[in-house]
Formats: C-alpha cells, sequence, structure tokens
C-alpha cells in the first residue's frame, strides 16, 4: 500500500506530496556532557585559601549534599579551613517578607567594600512544601552587588528542614571566613523558626522593620525582637517619613520594656531608605560602636564560645535524628509500628518508646 492512497489512480486531479521531513527533536551536534569528576578535598582546601570562588561554591555544594560521599569530603574541607576562619564579622539580617532585605543587603554591601575588604552574603531561601524546591532568585535583587568581585552570594534552599540549612549555613561561613571574606552577611528566610538559628551563629543581629502597615505591634508582640542587636526601619522617604519616625518612637519604647541583653548593648532604634540609598551610614555606624562595645567587654568572644557548644549538640541531635531513621535494620519495625499507631493498637507515646529501646 502507497503511503498516501490519495494518489492512486482513481482519484483524478489529487495529488498529496511526501512533505518534508521532520528534524530530530534532539539536537544531532550536541555533545554529551562529561560528569566532572569529584574534587579532592586537598584540592579543594588549596583552592580555598586562595580566595577562589569557583572552588567555594564547589565546596558548599558538597556541604549541602546529603550524598555519603559528598559529606565525607565536605567535613575533611571544612576541618582543614577551620583553623584559617573566626576571623570576619558576622551579621544576621531578617524581618517581615517585604521589608526590603535583599536591596538592604545590596547597598548594605557596597558601603562595606568601598573600604576594601570582601563580602559573602549566605541568604537561605524558602523551599515549597509541595516540590521542596526553591527559586534561589536573591542575587536578582542585589544587583550592584552580584557583580561587584570583591562579593559572594550564595542563595540555599531551606528545604523543609531550616535547622539543617542553618548548620550547613554556619558549615558555610567556616569556608567564606577562609577564603578571605572578612564580612558575611546571612540573610534569614523571614521572620520564622529559622531566627534562633541564625542568631546561634552570628555577631550582630538586625532586624528590618516597615512603618505604616500595621506591623509595629506585631513586631513588639515577638520574642525576635528580644534576639536583636539593632533595629532599622525602612522605607523611611517620601511621605512615608513621618509613619517611620512613629513607628522608631513606638519601638524605642517597646524595647524598654524588655531586660538588658547579656552583651550590655543597649539595642538602637534607627530609620533608613534602601532603595533610595538614605541613612546607609548611620546604620553601620551603629554595627561599629556595637562591635567595638562587646569587644571591649569580653562578650565577643564569650558569644562566639557559647555559639560553638550550641552548634556541638545541635550537630549531635542531628546525626541521632538521621542515625535512627537511615538504619536499615529499622526500617521494617518503624513500619510495622506505624500501622498500629494507625490502627489505634498502640498509643503515638508508647510505639516512640518502644522504638526507642
Amino acid at each position: 500500500m502507497e503511503k498516501h492512497p490519495e494518489n492512486s489512480p482513481e482519484y483524478v486531479g489529487l495529488t498529496v506530496n511526501a512533505g518534508v521531513a521532520q528534524p530530530p527533536s534532539v539536537n544531532p551536534y550536541l555533545k554529551p556532557r562529561r560528569r566532572q569528576p569529584l574534587p579532592s578535598a586537598a584540592d579543594l582546601v588549596e583552592g580555598i585559601l586562595k580566595g577562589d570562588v569557583t572552588r567555594l561554591a564547589r565546596a558548599v555544594t558538597l556541604i549541602e549534599s546529603v550524598a555519603p560521599q559528598h559529606q565525607a569530603i565536605a567535613q575533611e574541607v571544612i576541618e582543614k579551613c577551620l583553623p584559617y576562619s573566626g576571623h570576619s564579622r558576622r551579621i544576621g539580617i531578617t524581618g517581615v517578607p517585604g521589608a526590603g532585605k535583599s536591596t538592604s543587603i545590596d547597598v548594605f554591601g557596597l558601603h562595606v567594600l568601598k573600604d576594601g575588604g570582601k563580602l559573602a552574603v549566605l541568604a537561605i531561601d524558602p523551599s515549597s512544601e509541595r516540590t521542596q524546591g526553591s527559586i534561589l532568585g536573591d542575587k536578582t535583587r542585589m544587583e550592584k552587588l552580584a557583580v561587584h568581585p570583591n562579593a559572594f552570594i550564595r542563595p540555599s534552599p531551606s528545604a523543609g528542614s531550616l535547622g539543617g540549612v542553618a548548620r550547613k549555613t554556619r558549615e558555610t561561613i567556616v569556608l567564606c571566613e577562609a577564603a578571605g571574606f572578612d564580612n558575611v552577611f546571612v540573610e534569614t528566610v523571614g521572620v520564622g523558626q529559622s531566627e534562633t538559628a541564625v542568631h546561634s551563629m552570628v555577631d550582630f543581629f538586625l532586624l528590618i522593620q516597615l512603618a505604616g502597615t500595621g506591623d509595629e505591634l506585631q513586631g513588639i508582640k515577638r520574642g525576635i525582637m528580644e534576639m536583636a542587636d539593632g533595629i532599622v526601619i525602612n522605607k523611611a522617604d517620601g511621605d512615608n517619613i513621618e509613619r517611620a519616625k512613629l513607628a522608631q518612637a513606638q519601638f524605642r519604647s517597646a524595647l524598654r520594656l524588655f531586660p538588658t541583653p547579656p552583651s550590655g548593648w543597649t539595642p538602637e532604634v534607627l530609620t533608613y531608605s534602601g532603595y533610595f540609598e538614605l541613612g546607609i551610614p548611620e546604620v553601620w555606624d551603629m554595627i561599629d560602636r556595637y562591635f567595638h562595645f562587646v569587644k571591649e567587654n569580653g562578650y565577643f568572644e564569650r558569644r562566639r564560645l557559647n555559639q560553638a557548644r550550641y552548634w556541638m549538640y545541635e550537630t549531635i541531635d542531628s546525626e541521632l535524628r538521621r542515625r535512627f531513621y537511615d538504619d536499615p535494620d529499622r526500617a521494617s519495625l518503624i513500619a510495622e509500628t506505624e500501622r498500629k499507631v494507625l490502627d489505634n493498637r498502640l498509643s503515638p507515646f508508647a510505639a516512640a518508646q518502644l522504638l526507642l529501646k
């Protein structure tokens, strides 16, 4: 049978052409990419200590990986970089969504880099609960900083585990400091559970607030104000200046109700505009005064020692949890116990005790 029966003699005056052959769906000239071999720990450490951001980024990727072979290399790199770390100023930046954290980091970072040095920005990006995916688009709002030769911006997905990502962020700080970055910004996903974890890895915790949005009282209610070493009210420009000053007075009044922080430092409340770059030097002067104050009274070293102890116990907790669930011999017992709980044959608390034993 012909490919086109319409061309048979009984169909007079009708002709169907064969047409054009369809091109292949895959480019025939496209060469398959070879998977790069895993770098050695020694190679990564050598590159990091030289300030090679490509090897630094590769090492951070291994830190964030859950593959055992990647984790083995990452831990070796961290151990070898640890003696070269600890010489930066670690600043945590948080605030409600839309407060202008990324825009503010862009202008804060440029202000810091004017005097030389290097800046690393570690941004924790929220992940979808359904797909576990993240946009990782923080660099798009840091247009000037993203192209600065002395800046390194690394977004990381929260992937449903704020504590886990925070621990990996702390390990990333060690590598950034070993690579010569003397200022490290850690941006959180927003006001929520991640603040406690980020507060436990930075030297100064900056809270960004907005005026005229009804958030003033909500911000005062939250325990996050007790963690803040400084509060800044963004978008203090144009018609919003008076509202920003009113919010500034409200926050100052609220701070008087809180006990004196362990550092002895009284948190300051300032206004600024990240978009119009107004009041940026004043904010950074406040941060400079804080570091001078806590280094004078010895709180700076005590805080870092307490943070090291905190992360030791956090790592123990997370490792115990991982080993509990990853043990193949325990998987069938967990599934069987779960069925008993779902069938109401066993209470959740008794089931937990049974599995722990």
